[in-house]
């Protein structure tokens, strides 16, 4: 039976929970799913108007840009704002695909170089550039590129969680018997001790510590069959955690030391050079990455790295099949998955509700590395994944669930 999708105006509720995770804020708690499924069992029957889905679209909008103002207001020391309003690291900028000229140029302009990255897997090197003061972060991003024309630069921007965080919950029970081999990489924060994985490494200061989130996208790995899991920790304890330099860190040594060939991203940030770049080369070695829209609503920004060209974008649905009302937008929708009505592990091994597209990208990725598994070659995972999907909504591929839905009874129900 197709799913009709309802949208439904809710915002203070509908953004609570999200809006919490994406930027480590304390989760609001059970309430907000609750008091969301109860609205959209209600409202199920309606018909909003244009004008209504318009006006929530942008208050979701409004809300996300207050979030992230918000954020580094509160972390002032540690963060500010790009030149397109992206929170990133204070006084830093990245730069890539520059030559030892145009390095000389930059400093001769007052730029200083604090150190270089090299991904060898990835075969990148990031230059990591002071910005002097009084310049701000967006100033000195502006004048850099008007120096450097050919280089990519861009600050080190952050990418959020894409869902609340479980951190309450009854015991745990025992995940479904392990039947994928093919290793599944992950890059958010990382599992507690009662959710075992095969290594963790930490990209971030403080890292690895056990995270909600992170424990949360492991147990879905898990659960859905993943036998060999390896975690790259971008959040620790930082401040300045989700920042692209480490993302794209994190993806070089999942590649080149862990062997993972399908890495889940629950993460959403801004388009930048340093992440294109590292999940292209990736691409080009046979990896996929699977990653989310977000749960900023539809008129946010699309989401990255979910936009990047051949990256599995994924949105969710609830226990009935349908969309979450929340979901973000990327520049392509491939799949949905479950990401509601639904438990997962905490960092302490408990299990709990959550809500999110977040916890739809491991379901998705676990269906993916099956594909792998018994696929000749990386292009024949897509055609595998085509094969087994789901369609909901209108007939055929949709703005609303991609190419259909992906691991319907991957999920443990509440």
């Amino acid at each position: 039976m197709r799913t009709r999708f309802i949208p439904i105006v809710l915002l203070a509720t509908l953004t609570a929970a999200p809006a919490a995770a994406q930027l480590g804020l304390p989760p609001v708690g059970p309430a907000v799913g609750g008091v969301l499924d109860r609205a959209g069992r209600t409202l199920d029957p309606i018909q909003n108007t244009v004008g209504d889905v318009a006006r929530s679209a942008t208050r979701l909008a409004e809300v996300r840009l207050s979030r992230l103002k918000d954020l580094v207001r509160r972390n002032r020391a540690v963060l500010e704002l790009d030149a397109a309003g992206n929170p990133a690291r204070r006084g830093e900028l990245l730069l890539t695909g520059a030559s030892d000229a145009e390095v000389a140029r930059a400093e001769a302009a007052g730029f200083s170089v604090l150190g270089r990255e090299q991904l060898d897997t990835l075969d990148i090197t990031v230059v990591r550039l002071s910005v002097s003061a009084p310049q701000s972060l967006a100033e000195a991003e502006v004048a850099l590129k008007k120096l450097l024309p050919h280089a990519d630069v861009s600050a080190d921007t952050l990418h959020f969680q894409s869902g609340a965080a479980p951190n309450n919950g009854a015991p745990g029970y025992a995940a479904a018997p392990a039947s994928i081999d093919q290793p599944v990489g992950v890059i958010d924060g990382a599992p507690g001790p009662a959710i075992p994985v095969a290594a963790t490494r930490g990209f971030a200061k403080g890292a690895p510590t056990p995270s909600h989130h992170g424990s949360a996208v492991a147990s879905l790995l898990k659960l859905a069959g993943v036998r060999r899991i390896a975690v790259a920790d971008v959040y620790g304890i930082d401040a300045a955690g989700g920042n692209a330099l480490a993302v794209a860190r994190g993806l070089d040594w999942l590649v080149g030391q862990q062997g993972s060939r399908i890495v889940s991203i629950s993460l959403v940030g801004p388009n930048n050079p340093v992440v294109a770049r590292a999940v292209a080369s990736a691409q080009r070695r046979g990896v996929h990455v699977v990653a989310a829209v977000g749960n900023d609503g539809p008129a946010a920004p699309p989401s990255y790295p979910a936009s990047y060209p051949g990256v599995i974008a994924v949105t969710a649905v609830d226990g009935r099949g349908r969309a979450l009302i929340e979901a973000g937008r990327a520049l392509h929708l491939d799949y949905a998955a479950p990401g509601a009505d639904m438990v997962v592990a905490n960092a302490g091994g408990k299990w709990h509700t959550v809500r999110g597209t977040s916890y739809a990208v491991p379901l998705v990725a676990a269906r993916a590395a099956a594909a792998l598994a018994n696929s000749e070659n990386a292009r024949g995972v897509i055609t595998m994944l085509d094969h087994e999907a789901e369609d909901l909504g209108r007939k055929g591929a949709d703005p609303i669930f991609g190419r259909g839905l992906l691991c319907r009874s991957c999920a443990k129900r509440k």
